[in-house]
């Protein structure tokens, strides 16, 4: 199978809350309950194109399973109503810019996605579709979400990761910062969470004023004892944050920008800082942890698998290939046939010979489809069949190690790392850009429907 060193993020697909494993669809063309449907109208348009009341009551649905999936307080109708009309506008805008580009998902790309929804959450393909009519959703509105999120993630591997620079200076100095730096003399980790509020490039500034202080009425809460988790799901316009609490996780200070760790440096463990002013905003901050880091080791976890792999044909549908590497795997896991000999007999790849084996690899050697499902694979551990770029597969994981970095992979890590903490304000500043440009019209406010959550 051939290897390939790319640094891309593969945006994971997802549909609703069963699918633990995933998250983050704008569920617009989910079959939405019927008692929503009969109050449809017009809530806002986006250039031309209408948001309904149905589809801000579908997300908003999703989005309070959610919350009641996280625990905690459950954020009011009201605001669980503006935050899935927020993310319909932005998806809406996006999705008018990719179609604007040209970008276009064909439906091999849309069976390729639901097979590997399946194979992430180890369910066959008919199981996968068994839950999504028991979660209430047609196949084919679930389709349209693989879509429209695909088209989505096009877009912005395209639009941000394009924007986004590491110079070889600057992974020079993380490489010395590393081996000489904060991580070797003892400086603690630290988890951050945070609250942001986004200032927009257009904005006035008496937006900016009301901006500041919305932040700073936030900090204020959070300090008097409001529950910070709350308040980042409720408030914060960071990409994904929210969803966590706000939480960004435990890591050594060089991977967080310089302004939040000054902003928190002096802080005790629970202390609140800010608001603070980057160029995507207004950020509050909160000190979750501190501890002492584990010592430098420039190791990386690799895995060694083998697999087998069949190649669509005119005689062979991917479909058949998936039925009969199904039931190639039920009888490995059985210990009715050896996966070595079943390789070797089956798999159309090089490693044919040698019974599937594909050596040690780190990450990034395999395409994002191979490597995500590989990664949850436990030692001896035998995948469902997944579909990638060269055709279905099965994977069995053999053996995990740390091993040493060489300096050339030394530099890939510390390029990824760098376009990690940059990839959060870039996102945030193309969103909004994307936004600005948009003619959004609120018509009537979205119907406050009190529906119990599953």
């Amino acid at each position: 199978m051939t290897k390939l060193r790319s640094r891309l993020r593969s945006v994971v697909l997802a549909s609703t809350a069963w699918a633990a494993a995933f998250g983050g669809l704008s569920p617009a063309a989910a079959q939405a309950p019927k008692a929503i449907q009969q109050a449809d109208f017009i809530v806002a348009v986006v250039n031309s194109e209408p948001i309904t009341n149905n589809e801000v009551q579908t997300l908003r649905l999703r989005l309070a399973r959610d919350a009641a999936a996280r625990g905690g307080s459950r954020p009011t109708d009201a605001e669980l109503n503006q935050l899935a009309l927020e993310q319909l506008i932005n998806d809406k805008a996006q999705l008018q810019l990719a179609r604007e580009s040209g970008i276009k998902i064909d439906d091999d790309a849309i069976d390729q996605a639901e097979m590997n929804v399946a194979s992430s959450n180890q369910v066959s393909r008919d199981e996968l579709r068994k839950r999504i009519a028991q979660d209430g959703l047609t196949l084919s509105g679930f389709r349209e979400q693989l879509r429209q999120q695909l088209t989505l993630n096009r877009l912005r591997e395209r639009e941000v990761e394009a924007r986004i620079k590491v110079s070889d200076r600057e992974i020079d100095a993380f490489l010395a910062e590393q081996s000489a730096g904060p991580r070797a003399s003892g400086e603690p980790e630290i988890n951050l969470a945070m609250i942001l509020i986004a200032v927009p490039e257009s904005s006035t500034e008496p937006q900016i004023k009301a901006l500041e202080q919305r932040a700073q009425d936030l900090a204020a809460r959070a300090r008097r004892g409001d529950a910070f988790a709350e308040l980042a799901k409720t408030h914060s316009e960071a990409f994904d944050k929210g969803a966590k609490g706000g939480e960004m996780g435990l890591r050594s200070a060089d991977r967080y920008p310089e302004l939040f760790v000054q902003a928190v440096q002096k802080l005790p463990v629970n202390g609140i800082a800010g608001p603070v002013r980057s160029g995507a905003g207004f950020h509050i901050l909160k000190l979750l942890e501190r501890r002492e880091p584990a010592p430098v080791g420039l190791t990386v976890t690799q895995t060694r698998a083998r697999h087998i792999l069949l190649r669509a044909t005119p005689t062979l549908s991917r479909e058949q290939a998936v039925a009969q590497l199904a039931n190639v795997r039920q009888q490995i896991v059985a210990g009715r046939l050896n996966f070595a000999r079943a390789a070797q007999d089956l798999s159309q790849d090089g490693s044919a010979s040698q019974g599937g084996d594909l050596g040690w690899a780190g990450p990034g050697q395999f395409v994002p489809e191979f490597e995500q499902v590989m990664n949850k694979l436990q030692a001896g551990q035998v995948s469902e069949p997944l579909v990638s770029r060269f055709g279905v597969h099965i994977i069995e994981v053999t053996e995990r190690r740390n091993a040493p970095l060489t300096e050339r992979e030394q530099r890939e890590m510390a390029r990824a790392m760098l376009r990690d903490k940059k990839m959060e304000e870039t996102f945030t500043r193309w969103r909004d850009e994307t936004r600005g440009r948009a003619y959004v019209e609120m018509r009537e406010p979205p119907l406050l429907i009190t529906a119990p959550t599953r």
